[in-house]
């Protein structure tokens, strides 16, 4: 049996123990309930109104987080092949797989169905964008299970600040607790993730912290790859809904400290060495955090001076 094998069975009991505890905090909730089914009308093709983008309350800004995130939940046939070929099928591991697909599903239902009932978006637009993320899918290439666990824990907290930040933006309460209500889903497999992760920290310390220095190190959303993600990404990183200040400190940062990354004493030479590889490495991703915000804050208050001096102008004429 191979390293890999032997940890996950290892594992075992805690994902059993973990699952339990999951199914006793999620709560049931249904994505047809947060529509505004009532602002529905048909398009076109059954003889109604094709989108116009004066229709749209949202933002830009708002428009882009909403596209990135819909589009990153569509490709869950992926995830759920990249979780169940790592994870397997069989036991604990394999019930997780499948309740966390079908949570998780539920995500791009309810956030299409938003976006395509109250014209938020170009659906045409939409549609073809979710063509082309979906056929070309996603491939975490050869992390091993213990990397992808640790990947996750980052991943769906990362997911979870994304999600509710991006409600915020919306300025539509309907989105906004949609978003929220999503969320909580994210939260919860976070937790449960992040667990698997501390209980691997005990079996097998230095194999462990190599996974999370290097998830940490080499980490991107899985939306990565999608057309116009850069794009898009700094538009949000603009808006504050999502960039490198809150990445580090309210993704890494937090799960690393629930862990107890740097008060270890369990750790053999290769622990050691990949826990000062991530420190050196989160004293760079700080600096660039900090230079980031002092850039766009300096931005916003180009941006206000213009747009004062615009407005004593039209007075003025």
């Amino acid at each position: 049996m191979s390293t890999a094998n032997h940890l996950l069975e290892a594992l075992e009991p805690v994902v059993a123990e973990n699952l339990d505890r999951h199914l006793g905090l999620a709560q049931e909730w249904h994505p047809h309930d947060y529509i505004p089914w009532s602002e529905g009308r048909d398009f076109a093709f059954l003889g109604g109104e094709d989108w116009a983008p004066e229709q749209s309350r949202l933002s830009e800004t708002a428009k882009a987080a909403m596209i990135t995130n819909l589009l990153t939940e569509d490709n869950l046939p992926s995830y759920h092949r990249e979780i169940a070929t790592r994870f397997g099928r069989d036991g604990a591991w394999g019930t997780w797989v499948g309740r966390w697909t079908a949570e998780e599903n539920r995500h791009g239902i309810a956030m299409r169905d938003y976006l395509v009932v109250t014209r938020g978006v170009d659906p045409v637009e939409l549609e073809r964008a979710r063509m082309d993320y979906m056929t070309s899918g996603y491939d975490s290439g050869d992390k091993t299970p213990l990397e992808a666990v640790t990947y996750v824990s980052f991943q769906e907290l990362a997911t979870r600040v994304s999600h509710r930040n991006t409600g915020k933006v919306t300025n539509d309460p309907v989105a906004d607790r949609m978003l929220a209500r999503i969320s909580k889903d994210e939260n919860l497999h976070m937790v449960f993730y992040r667990n698997i992760v501390a209980a691997a920290l005990e079996i097998a310390p230095d194999e462990t912290m190599r996974a999370i220095a290097d998830e940490v190190i080499g980490f991107e959303m899985p939306g990565a790859t999608m057309a116009g993600f850069r794009r898009n990404s700094m538009i949000i990183a603009k808006a504050g809904i999502y960039d490198l200040r809150l990445h580090h400190d309210d993704v890494i940062m937090p799960i690393l400290r629930h862990w107890d990354i740097f008060e270890r004493t369990n750790l053999g030479a290769v622990g050691e060495q990949a826990r000062d590889d991530l420190a050196a490495f989160l004293e760079g991703l700080d600096t660039q955090a900090a230079s980031f915000v002092e850039r766009r804050a300096e931005n916003r208050a180009r941006a206000a001076a213009r747009s004062d001096s615009d407005l004593t102008l039209d007075i003025a004429t």
